[in-house]
């Protein structure tokens, strides 16, 4: 064990000499290990992090046991670059590495987290290529790198240091194909890392006990998980691209009057006089009228979001000022701003703080920050990763933490604003935990969107699935199923006409052709949209968890249950906050096997109990919802409501699964600023004993958000 650290932060460095350079082991903070040999270098993730860590919540965190001897870590350095071995126990398994979509556990895996949009053959390339893991022994490896690195996960052993004796005939008597290959690699005992080009090697161990704990010190170590502001896990609803003013007026009238809830309109590229490369300018002919168009959307209760990327137009006003700070080679003939250099997120941020945040409009979806289309070798999308920029980033590193240098730059405008926010982004990579955005991807495997939510808890992501177009009611039922039960609800109906309730198919939609039962289809998205609006004050506190104790509000079972071997590939079930689990089902299917941990679970559709240790075939209706109840709980559930306000108040329903419950908490504070961070909120403890339920309150909020009007026990 190791005792806890004060709030002042005792730093203590001892040095073991190797042949070639130093090694440098540092506590850097309460079960927080880092190994240093040789040169870091300057654009690594740890040197970009703006946050502070949590010390005093990772002060709370359960006593550290060290799974992984600081000492045991070997770097070298040579030709290449730097090589970094980190020892590994034959019963771990591995999880993490970013937002991977074809792969869960990653053992035995050569994992690549390389940022792009296509990640074909799972590679290990992907939107957030984190270069992070966390092992089921309780802790968590973080490599401080922003180059392209390649994992070896327990795949190979490496013959220095190894007798290299002769123990048999090798692969001759083998009996199969399965035979013929030699399986050893597979339990070898280590992880090693390749960094080419690097001059040194860093290492970050994040201590549990368990994984959960390991995971919580990195998020509270990045600054604490993210709090969007309530608005954004309401509903999103993105316009189609060439959507006009009119159209949008037009849309809201619809969203209103059928009553289906909707919290954000996204506007498409065509917002813009132009968009690939972007000017940020409203085009006149689309929307001739910005300020009216922003001030009738927030009469109706709707937020603007608006599309864009950093590769700036000649068009654009910030040309001019952007070139002397930008990369030496452009894309779409528009600039890519160095936004690793101050002058560049000078310009870039003080334009759309005048332009767009002072004037109302509320978030940004950023695109085209993920090197697209790496895998498919059409480099038209990107800069060349031999680019230079002023700042000193090379193009490699720059596309590795572009999505996060361009979400601090614009970011900032409503920090200093004191208005919260929730964007849409298509790349992150280490330490991002405390950004309240959500990655989306122009994939559309639904089983893959499953996936992703699940590795997304890893490694402090969130990650939305989108809703287009489907190939039946089912599957759209289902994937909206999947898209209430993630971290932002958003249908991007950015290439239909219509909402795809009223017409899946999209060129039909677009023809005017609804379907003949499109009201019937509407009323089931309805039922499911208004349960994504009961469920935000159970939410929204699970994010307040997550910003307060890291602890992430979706995550995979393995990390709630990591002595459960049955957990270790359950990679399509996931909880959500400490007492529901979801279980998505995918396309069309009617029925799912799941699998349900230790103790007790009551399906929310029927009520009925499962005990825990098995798995079960289980039917959802199309606008019922896959999940399950952990018993114990109070799962508070609101009166649904079309938008969320400053001044929304919920009336709760608590729902009391089991005889003796556990108290609930739920986070209340005024939803849209940073005033929570100066303690103004409050905690609303809800309990059940002896057969009646009780409210109480601790903290100086004045306004209440919440009352509980109905008690219901199950």
């Amino acid at each position: 064990m190791i005792r806890k650290f004060s709030i002042q932060i005792i730093a203590l460095a001892v040095c073991f000499t190797t042949a070639a350079n130093a090694q440098q082991i540092k506590e850097t903070a309460p079960g927080v290990t880092r190994v240093t040999v040789g040169e870091v270098d300057q654009f690594s993730p740890y040197n970009l992090l703006q946050e502070k860590p949590r010390i005093e919540a990772m002060n709370k965190l359960p006593a550290v046991e060290i799974s992984v001897d600081p000492k045991s870590i070997r770097v070298e350095i040579n030709a290449r670059g730097a090589v970094v071995h980190i020892p590994l126990g034959n019963s771990e398994e591995l999880y993490g590495f970013g937002l991977q979509m074809n792969s869960f556990r990653q053992r035995g895996l050569r994992r690549r987290p390389i940022v792009n949009d296509n990640p074909l053959n799972d590679l290990g390339y992907t939107h957030a290529p984190t270069t992070f893991y966390l092992s089921t022994k309780g802790y968590g490896i973080f490599i401080n790198t922003s180059r392209y690195t390649t994992f070896y996960c327990g795949t190979h052993k490496q013959v220095k240091g190894d007798k290299n004796v002769n123990t048999g005939a090798g692969n001759s008597s083998a009996l199969s194909v399965a035979d013929l290959y030699n399986k050893s690699n597979t339990q070898s005992g280590e992880v090693i890392v390749d960094i080419p080009g690097a001059k040194g090697g860093d290492v970050f161990i994040f201590n549990g006990p368990t994984l959960k704990n390991a995971l919580q010190r990195y998020n509270l170590f990045a600054g604490g998980g993210c709090l969007p502001a309530m608005w954004g896990l309401g509903i999103q609803y993105r316009m189609k691209a060439d959507s006009k003013q009119a159209d949008v007026y037009k849309m809201a009238a619809y969203f209103r009057d059928n009553h289906m809830p909707v919290d954000v309109f996204g506007l498409e590229p065509k917002w813009q006089t132009a968009s690939y490369s972007c000017s940020y300018v409203w085009s006149p002919e689309y929307f001739p009228a910005p300020q009216e168009l922003i001030d009738r959307m927030k009469a109706e209760g709707i937020k603007l979001n608006l599309w864009e990327h950093a590769y700036t137009s000649p068009a654009s006003p910030i040309y001019g000022a952007l070139a002397s700070a930008a990369g030496d080679y452009k894309v779409w003939n528009g600039l890519v701003p160095d936004f690793a250099g101050k002058e560049a997120r000078k310009i870039f941020a003080d334009y759309h703080q005048k332009t767009f945040v002072d004037k109302g409009v509320s978030a940004f979806k950023m695109d085209e920050c993920d090197n697209s289309n790496i895998a498919t070798g059409n480099a038209v999308w990107a800069f060349p990763e031999l680019s230079q920029f002023p700042s000193g980033i090379d193009g490699e590193q720059m596309h590795q933490e572009f999505g996060v240098l361009y979400f601090q730059t614009m970011y900032g405008n409503y920090k200093r604003s004191n208005k919260r926010s929730y964007f849409d982004i298509r790349s992150l990579n280490g330490f991002a935990s405390s950004f309240p955005a959500a990655l989306y991807s122009d994939t559309y495997v639904h089983k893959e969107y499953i996936r992703m939510i699940s590795n997304a808890g890893f490694s402090g992501l969130l990650w939305s699935p989108e809703v287009r177009e489907s190939s039946s009611v089912t599957e759209l039922c289902r994937r909206t199923q999947t898209s209430i039960l993630s971290s932002q609800t958003v249908f991007d109906s950015w290439y239909l006409k219509s909402p795809p309730w009223l017409q899946y198919d999209r060129d039909k939609n677009n023809r005017g052709e609804m379907l003949p039962n499109a009201k019937e289809v509407e009323g089931k998205i309805r039922r499911l949209l208004n349960f994504r609006m009961s469920f935000i004050p159970y939410l929204y506190s699970a994010f307040a968890k997550y910003n307060q104790e890291g602890v992430p509000p979706f995550r995979a079972l393995v990390a709630d249950y990591p002595d459960d071997k049955a957990t270790y590939n359950a990679w399509d079930e996931y909880m959500i906050g400490d007492n529901v689990l979801a279980a998505p089902l995918v396309d069309s299917a009617s029925s799912r096997k799941v699998y349900l941990p230790q103790g007790n679970w009551y399906d929310y559709n029927t009520n009925k109990i499962y005990a825990g240790g098995r798995s079960y075939t289980i039917e959802t209706g199309l606008d019922q919802i896959p999940i399950f109840i952990k018993e114990g709980t109070i799962l508070p559930l609101a009166k649904p409501l079309e938008h969320v306000e400053p001044n929304t108040k919920f009336e709760i329903t608590c729902y009391v699964y089991g005889a003796n419950p556990q108290p609930t908490e739920l986070f209340e504070d005024d939803g849209v600023t940073f005033d929570f961070e100066k303690g103004i909120s409050n905690t609303v403890i809800i309990n059940w004993q002896n057969g009646k339920g009780k409210v109480s309150r601790k903290g100086n909020l004045k306004k209440p958000r919440f009352a509980v009007i109905k008690w219901i026990k199950i």
